[in-house]
């Protein structure tokens, strides 16, 4: 089992994340942010890969903190559970449509971070999350765990549908690019050898 545990504990958050990349999507998540543990349930049960969050955070602050240090926890644990990233497919892509909307994510597993977010929210809010930390969060997870990561809304105009298909759509393109290939499991996905 290819599995990453993380306990990072700073003045403002104290979070514990344990993730198994060859799981079942079982996810145990507690964040203190409704919309935020839903978005993180979908990417586990999409993805197949096991996620337990346990977060604690200054929420009388804002959210902040706890949104970035979990993204950060989490692409921690991805990495850590990814090791040498041999056997990977290391690629994913996928679309996700939930009713009107329609979300593209195309990922690398490259060890090079970088996000490309192109959203458009129209809302401040979702439940009691701010929409401007969803970005935020997709960009600390993306550099924490290595990831070269696209997400692109084709079309959609119901902010609750445009950010669940975003997370629906990294799922499935997670679970292609950790996917071990039967033909090069033995191999780094790489012409240089280190990923």
């Amino acid at each position: 089992m290819r599995i990453g545990e993380i306990s990072r504990k700073t003045g403002e958050t104290a979070i514990d994340v344990r993730v198994n990349l060859d799981g079942t999507g079982a996810y145990d998540i507690a964040t203190g942010i409704g919309f935020f543990d839903h978005m993180l349930e979908q990417l586990s049960r999409h993805s197949l890969i096991d996620l337990q969050v346990k977060a604690v955070g200054d929420l009388h602050v804002d959210q902040h903190h706890t949104t970035e240090d979990v993204g950060i926890a989490i692409g921690e644990a991805l990495a850590k559970a990814l090791g040498d990233k041999r056997g990977i497919a290391r690629y994913g892509e996928a679309h996700a449509p939930m009713d009107e909307t329609l979300t593209r994510v195309a990922l690398d597993i490259s060890g090079r971070p970088y996000l490309v977010w192109n959203v458009a929210l129209t809302t401040t809010r979702l439940g009691e999350w701010d929409t401007e930390m969803i970005e935020h969060w997709f960009h600390s997870f993306a550099q924490s765990a290595g990831l070269t990561l696209h997400v692109e809304m084709l079309y959609g105009s119901n902010n609750h549908h445009i950010v669940e298909s975003c997370y629906k759509a990294l799922a499935r393109a997670l679970r292609q690019a950790v996917e071990i290939d039967p033909r090069k499991s033995d191999a780094i996905p790489s012409t240089k050898g280190l990923l």
